[in-house]
């Protein structure tokens, strides 16, 4: 399929992205997450910032990456592919119905978990050590699925992966 050079080179610049998202969210995911996140962690969260900055890390980059798969790639995607694209959740559900990525309903629910994570001002520590931890569990599913429309892409041409390093 022949698509037009400007959206080639707008999926090839979102794949670049896409994949340095990928490892920099497994790079922090693994550094904030040798064990479960805890409570007492969180309560000390203003006074480790070390700590501190390696959650805002991972809460930044797990939202980025899902922001630029589910807002920007998978639209981009779709239309390449003579889809027609419209609000996230129809975008998710075509995305599923494809195999591209697990499950909508999820993707759908990282988001509001992510809610969770970035309002600083939330006072229920149970719920965002909840939510920081859920998200971790979901990081190697949001990685995947944008590995899935990666891997997709580069079979029909469009872009070449990097390697891991």
């Amino acid at each position: 399929m022949n698509i037009p050079q400007a959206k080639l080179l707008r999926l090839q610049f979102l794949a670049r992205i896409v994949q340095k998202e990928i490892r920099y969210l497994g790079l922090t995911d693994q550094r904030l997450f040798p064990v479960p996140f805890t409570r007492q962690q969180v309560e000390r969260l203003d006074e480790e910032i070390e700590l501190s900055e390696r959650v805002d890390a991972f809460v930044s980059r797990f939202g980025r990456l899902q922001d630029t798969v589910g807002d920007k790639l998978l639209p981009q995607y779709l239309n390449a592919l003579g889809e027609t694209t419209g609000p996230a959740i129809d975008n998710l559900n075509r995305a599923e119905k494809i195999g591209l990525i697990h499950s909508a309903e999820i993707w759908l629910a990282l988001r509001d978990m992510r809610n969770q994570m970035v309002h600083e001002y939330m006072e229920d520590l149970d719920k965002r050590v909840n939510a920081l931890n859920k998200a971790h569990e979901y990081v190697d599913t949001l990685s995947n699925d944008a590995g899935k429309i990666l891997s997709d892409m580069a079979s029909r041409g469009w872009v070449e992966l990097e390697l891991e390093r």
